[in-house]
């Protein structure tokens, strides 16, 4: 009876990897520790070796407890990696956590290979309490520190996290102000480019002709001939001799050309010019034909006599002498 049992036992031991590893595939668990203070995680271990050409579920682990008292925490992703005997090795760690204190066994976790279930070994998990000392003295809580006043505290999260962006926009609504201030109120185009313009001197000679030209008191428009005629001297005055002619009244500009060293040569013809227009313009006073066209002669008189003389350069005049 005995050397049976022996015969038994022997035959029981070598079948037993045989109902672990049906298949050729097997199925192991482990715990980094096999106790653990309650609240804290272990990490269960879960390792699967398989043929390359199946297919198997783990069907144990529940969406959320391992154990009526175990939780699991985090179920990590699947690990899978091919062996050079044309095998798959699968690796997978599980956090378990439990919050009451006890012994817990752990249930095998069953692996299904085609018609075949393959189960781990049992496991069991030690939770221990947190030990606390009843003659130990109860610290209280530590008083709130108090936090110094800050300005941005105040400030809304949507003004503080997109500073910038309000930043921005406040340049651009300052500048477009700028901008409509120095250009588009004065109907100046920025964009538009500027012609250069012409010399004092061309300026008001084209001026002149393009007057003359017009007709204006053959058409009976003599006060608007004059005006033109004294606002084309006005502004030569102001960009030749940087006089501000045109908010002057014509008392005023000759005053200014008479201590002018460049203008007050042709200061007569000038006032003859002023004095005429004031006439016209103020008093309504009837011209001759003859009296507009002097009037004319005597302003292109002034811008050729005051015109910039030409800038002589001493190094040409010293070749030449030579």
């Amino acid at each position: 009876m005995s050397f049976n049992r022996h015969i038994i036992s022997t035959l029981l031991l070598l079948l037993a990897p045989l109902a672990m590893s049906a298949g050729n595939t097997t199925i192991s668990t482990k715990l980094d520790s096999a106790h653990v203070m309650m609240g804290r995680t272990t990490t269960l271990h879960i390792s699967i070796a398989q043929d390359n050409n199946v297919k198997g579920v783990l069907i144990s682990l529940l969406p959320d407890t391992l154990n009526a008292m175990v939780e699991i925490a985090d179920r990590g992703k699947a690990d899978t990696t091919a062996t050079s005997d044309n095998r798959l090795e699968i690796k997978q760690d599980v956090k378990l956590q439990a919050f009451d204190p006890g012994t817990y066994q752990l249930p095998a976790l069953a692996y299904v290979v085609g018609h075949d279930t393959i189960k781990s070994k049992p496991l069991t998990l030690t939770v221990d309490s947190v030990k606390v000392d009843p003659e130990g003295k109860i610290k209280d809580f530590k008083p709130i520190a108090q936090v110094p006043f800050k300005l941005l505290d105040w400030v809304p999260n949507f003004i503080s996290d997109y500073w910038w962006a309000w930043l921005l926009g406040i340049a651009l609504i300052a500048g477009g102000i700028a901008a409509y201030y120095k250009w588009f109120k004065k109907g100046i185009n920025p964009l538009k480019p500027v012609k250069k313009r012409l010399p004092p001197y061309e300026e008001a000679m084209l001026a002149l002709q393009q007057l003359k030209a017009s007709n204006l008191w053959q058409n009976g428009s003599a006060k608007e001939y004059y005006t033109q005629l004294t606002d084309i001297l006005r502004v030569y005055i102001d960009r030749r001799f940087g006089i501000n002619a045109v908010e002057m009244t014509s008392s005023q500009i000759m005053e200014k050309i008479k201590h002018n060293e460049e203008a007050h040569i042709a200061n007569d013809q000038l006032n003859s010019v002023l004095e005429i227009a004031d006439f016209v313009k103020f008093a309504n006073m009837h011209t001759l034909a003859d009296d507009n066209e002097i009037a004319y002669q005597r302003a292109v008189n002034f811008v050729e006599q005051t015109k910039p003389l030409p800038v002589v350069d001493e190094n040409q005049g010293k070749e030449a002498k030579k």
